[in-house]
Formats: structure tokens, sequence, C-alpha cells
């Protein structure tokens, strides 16, 4: 089992920055491909981002290529996703997930979730 927190959600203005971090406990976090889906009201959970274990592959959505970073620290179990330019349609709750198999884009490919941590833009 592995257990995921996701911290660093807030209310931030359009064109601003936030932080996320998915801290992973239970076993170890190295082998594992985390994701980062995003789930609005009303609307399904998005893929966002995502990264292999070696941190060697990365992958994005496209409305956020070229604003979001994901990268992992396997020694702190930790993976953080970087938000920059920050756009009102980007607010969601936003949740890590880890698979053992692959980071992969669909929800489906996860067995294991955060609670979410909310991220509000304001225009």
């Amino acid at each position: 089992q592995v257990q995921l927190v996701e911290s660093g959600g807030g209310l931030v203005q359009a064109g601003g920055s936030l932080t996320l971090s998915c801290a992973a406990s239970g076993r170890t976090f190295s082998g594992y491909g985390v994701g980062w889906f995003r789930q609005a009201p009303g609307q399904e959970r998005d893929f966002v981002a995502a990264i292999n274990w070696s941190a060697a592959s990365t992958f994005y959505a496209d409305p956020v290529k070229g604003r979001f970073t994901i990268f992992r620290d396997n020694a702190k179990n930790t993976v953080t996703l970087q938000m920059n330019s920050l756009k009102p349609e980007d607010t969601a709750v936003y949740y890590c997930a880890a698979s053992p198999q692959r980071a992969g884009v669909r929800r489906w490919e996860y067995s294991y979730w955060g609670q979410g941590t909310q991220v509000t833009v304001s225009s």
C-alpha cells in the first residue's frame, strides 16, 4: 500500500504560481510512476502531468505544457508540480496518483490516489 498526501493548494491570482507537493508513505516510492490529475466541479477528472519512476520521462496535457513542471525526489518520497502562469481555467481539485507499472495518462492506470488539494485561480 502507498498513501499519498497532497499539499500546496490555495487561492492565487491569474498569472501567479503555486507549488503542489505529493508526499508518499507506506512503501518505497521510487519504483512508481506518479501522475497529477485535476477535477473541476461537474467535470471529469483529467490528466495534468506524469513522471516515470526514474524521472527520465515526463508527460503533460496540452493545456499545461510550458506552464507546469513535474519533478520528483525519490530520496524524500515526494513529487512536485510547479504551476506557473496560472489561469482561471486551472481552478480544480488536484490529485496525485501512483502506479507500480507506468506513468500513464489515464486514470485507470493508477492504483493509489491522494485526497486532493484545492487550487483556485481568480481573474
